[in-house]
């Protein structure tokens, strides 16, 4: 690693430690713009992952989506381009060297914006990329990082720079070696871009029963390109996808208000409370109830803690 890459990533450990200072995510005044601090090693966390880009200044992290393990320390970057469900965990952080993150959402507009006043060429005819990847951080990228994260310094430049440092920190991981994965998503027609017409759908309606045709349709595509192309992108069959989706807004439900496993399963679209048991287990380890009075107690332990 190069002596001035080594300077940019203390530069860029410190803003972030002095843009947070307590554990926990945090929103900025740039919206796109998120951290995340973590002084310990965290449980799994069920969640979806937006189209963004994640870099590690500090500690370490793996992201499980399917099957299929992502880790990423601070000469990584991670690169989400579509809706992606994910299990995620801190696995490397101290009180000494907590876990420090840079979070930044993006949206296929930008991203088409971008591939047309660089006339990148991304052709939308190629087959469909992995929605995730882990790629190598160089300095160029990690030089634009550091400039949109002190903007937060003199927030009236916030307004004038922010969508110019945008433009160049989309445009380096465009020009990175799995820049044609993010860029496929913004360019109309192609297989990307309709698979991720199809996930939009499903956010958008995970709790109702719909059938194979609905999304074919979508999609404009067969059934076997469908089935094909949407596991390239997401990793899991349409159905496998529903599923997690479903589970992990359950156990949201289950955790932040007072109904119980029934309720909750209906209200995200199983028809079968017992069903819904045996799929909550299998993902999350415990049976319903078991899952959350244990989240909640631990919950109270480390509010006790701060």
């Amino acid at each position: 690693m190069s002596e001035p890459f080594s300077k940019q990533q203390i530069q860029f450990s410190e803003l972030i430690e002095r843009h947070t200072g307590k554990d926990g995510s945090h929103t900025t005044a740039i919206p796109a713009l998120h951290f995340a601090r973590y002084s310990n090693m965290t449980e799994p966390n069920y969640g979806v992952y937006k189209p963004s880009l994640c870099i590690v200044a500090q500690g370490a992290k793996e992201v499980l989506l399917s099957e299929e393990r992502y880790r990423y320390s601070p000469i990584d970057c991670l690169v989400a381009s579509v809706n992606l469900p994910v299990t995620a965990q801190v696995t490397e952080a101290s009180f000494e060297v907590p876990y420090l993150a840079f979070i930044f959402e993006f949206t296929p507009s930008e991203i088409l914006s971008v591939l047309r006043e660089s006339r990148m060429g991304i052709y939308k005819k190629d087959n469909p990329k992995r929605g995730m990847y882990v790629s190598k951080m160089d300095s160029a990228l990690l030089d634009a990082v550091i400039r949109l994260v002190r903007l937060l310094d003199d927030p009236k430049d916030i307004p004038v720079l922010a969508p110019l440092i945008t433009k160049e920190i989309i445009y380096r991981v465009l020009q990175g070696k799995h820049g044609a994965t993010l860029g496929q998503i913004a360019i109309e027609g192609s297989s990307a871009y309709l698979i991720s017409d199809v996930i939009e759908y499903m956010m958008n309606n995970y709790e109702k029963s719909f059938k194979v045709d609905k999304l074919t349709e979508i999609a404009n595509m067969s059934v076997s390109s469908l089935h094909r192309h949407f596991k390239e992108v997401t990793a899991m069959s349409p159905i496998q996808f529903q599923k997690r989706l479903r589970l992990q807004e359950a156990r949201h439900l289950l955790l932040s208000e007072s109904i119980d496993a029934t309720e909750a399963a209906f209200r995200v679209g199983y028809e079968s409370p017992s069903q819904f048991s045996r799929e909550y287990s299998r993902m999350f380890e415990l049976p319903p109830k078991e899952d959350i009075n244990r989240l909640k107690a631990k919950l109270y332990l480390d509010s006790g803690s701060n």
